[in-house]
């Protein structure tokens, strides 16, 4: 089984079972306590928090270990939230930050802040220029991950981190993906970061806080599993001493992807920045195919992979990142290498990907041929409703071609992906999105054919 999702969970580093053993038998005491045990505690904690500061490149008591990377962004945004209350309640995120930090901003919405959420270009990088726009004198807090966890694209964090420190503003940066890879650049207030995604054992993060940067914590104790703590922080010194190398490596690898998948699978839309992407990462998206079924038959053949296809949302509707991307979200791919990716296995999953597309595609009905030559209207409406993407974008490639150049078509849908990959079809295949009109049940998207 050829393991394909390191964005995710990254697989268990060897050098993490061994710490997670040896720290069993040492460090299982409260760190806190005088005793002999608890004396050995504490020299295993603070050994782990001064690699850690390292690897991070801040202070050792500026770092603290959290449950998780989830609670590391909670606890960091309220903390500097609360703690800049008085200079005011406006936030600013991006609009391809991950979940954790957006809930965190839905929260302090709620409570009555003001949350500006900065859109991306179609690469999936924010303007540099448009933090800079978006300061206000009651901003409290900016955030902004490295690099995006669904396409690679890393951020322009040095120059938002100049901006935000000229205007006064500390910037938390959620920077779980890249750390692995070495540390944030710029002059950053805040970090935070998941063990679990350079192969440290789960339920291990970290919160950096400045020294000087005004933070109230809620939480007055620090996560106490040493045995994880010391693993995740063990576990992270070895993929940094591997990093190097690994980078021209993986980076080799999933250029090999992005460049041969359009090659061998038509209709396929390779997504996120070309260039200033992570290493390990590459995502496409291909037409006329459900993201679950695809991701279920590559795993009959030996291939772990995600998606940020509605069709494997538990909420039904495209990712937050892609939606705010403008790019196709059915068929959605992800294909993220952990560190001593096989060549052997990239090469396979180019051989097999291509029939495994075709035979879901197949399955759905979806048109293999060009488009019928003969005209019958200069309107048709494709009535998709209740059916759910990519088939009411395959209806519409169907008919296309049966309306006259300058005719429309008119694709009734209440299936929330449609918005997305209706326009994403479009500039996909040379056509016009006209845009939405109102129906009686759904949304009717108006394409015009133009070639």
């Amino acid at each position: 089984m050829a393991y394909f999702d390191a964005a995710s969970a990254a697989p268990l580093h060897p050098v993490a079972h061994q710490a997670l053993s040896a720290s069993l038998d040492e460090g299982w005491a409260d760190p806190g306590k005088l005793y002999r045990e608890g004396r050995r505690a504490r020299i295993l904690l603070d050994a782990a928090r001064e690699a850690a500061a390292e690897a991070v490149g801040c202070r050792p008591g500026e770092l603290t270990f959290t449950s998780s990377g989830t609670r590391a962004v909670q606890t960091g945004v309220a903390g500097m939230l609360t703690g800049r209350r008085r200079i005011g309640r406006h936030l600013i995120v991006s609009s391809v930050e991950h979940s954790s930090v957006l809930r965190s901003a839905e929260t302090f919405e709620a409570d009555g802040g003001t949350v500006t959420r900065l859109p991306v270009l179609r690469g999936g990088a924010v303007e540099s220029g448009a933090y800079a726009g978006a300061l206000r004198p009651d901003t409290a807090l900016a955030c902004l991950q490295s690099a995006n966890h669904e396409v690679g694209t890393e951020q322009p964090v040095a120059a938002v981190a100049e901006a935000c420190r000229a205007a006064g503003v500390p910037l938390l940066v959620d920077a779980a993906q890249s750390l692995p890879w070495g540390r944030v650049d710029g002059d950053w207030s805040a970090l935070t970061a998941s063990a679990r995604k350079w192969g440290g054992p789960s339920g291990v993060g970290l919160l950096v806080v400045r020294k000087g940067v005004r933070f109230a914590a809620r939480e007055a104790e620090e996560f106490g599993n040493l045995p994880a703590v010391v693993a995740a922080v063990a576990s992270l010194r070895a993929v940094r001493a591997e990093a190097a190398a690994e980078a021209v490596r993986l980076r080799e690898l999933t250029e090999r992807i992005r460049l041969r998948v359009p090659q061998l699978v038509p209709d396929v839309e390779v997504v996120g920045d070309p260039l200033r992407r992570l290493p390990g990462i590459v995502t496409f998206s291909c037409l006329y195919v459900d993201g679950e079924a695809l991701l279920h038959e590559l795993d009959r053949e030996g291939f772990s992979v995600s998606s940020g296809s509605s069709c494997t949302s538990d909420t039904l509707t495209p990712s937050h990142v892609l939606r705010a991307m403008g790019v196709l979200s059915e068929g959605n791919v992800r294909v993220s290498l952990p560190f001593g990716t096989a060549e052997a296995d990239v090469e396979r999953f180019l051989e097999v990907l291509p029939g495994v597309v075709a035979g879901v595609r197949e399955k759905l009905g979806a048109p293999v041929a060009a488009p019928a030559a003969e005209v019958r209207a200069d309107s048709l409406v494709v009535d998709a409703l209740g059916r759910r993407c990519p088939i009411p974008v395959i209806e519409l490639a169907k008919v296309i071609g049966d309306v006259p150049v300058g005719g429309t078509v008119r694709v009734l849908s209440d299936d929330e992906a449609a918005r997305l990959d209706i326009p994403a079809w479009c500039e996909m295949r040379g056509q016009e999105y006209v845009g939405e009109e109102p129906a009686d049940h759904g949304v009717a998207y108006v394409v015009r054919r133009v070639s």
